[in-house]
C-alpha cells in the first residue's frame, strides 16, 4: 500500500472582529472592522476543549466562500 506524501499543514488566515452577541448553539453575531455583521459558529476543536466566547471578545474566523456563516477558530 503506497503512502501520500506528507504535506504541510496550511495555516489559517482568517478576518478578525468582535463578538456583539452569543445566541444558542454556540452562535454568535460577530462585527468586523468595516461595520458590517456576520452570523457565526464555534469551530469543533473550541467545542472540543470547550473554549468560552463571550461577548466583546475578538476572534479570528474563516469566512464561508458562498457567503453562509463564518467559522470562529481562535479567540484572540
Amino acid at each position: 500500500m503506497r503512502k501520500r506524501p506528507i504535506q504541510e499543514k496550511e495555516t489559517k488566515k482568517g478576518i478578525e472582529g468582535t463578538v456583539i452577541e452569543a445566541l444558542p448553539n454556540t452562535m454568535f453575531k460577530v462585527l468586523f472592522p468595516d461595520g458590517t455583521e456576520q452570523l457565526a459558529f464555534l469551530a469543533g476543536r473550541m467545542r472540543m476543549h470547550r473554549i468560552r466566547v463571550m461577548v466583546g471578545d475578538k476572534v479570528s474566523m474563516e469566512l464561508d466562500e458562498y457567503g453562509g456563516k463564518a467559522r470562529i477558530f481562535k479567540r484572540l
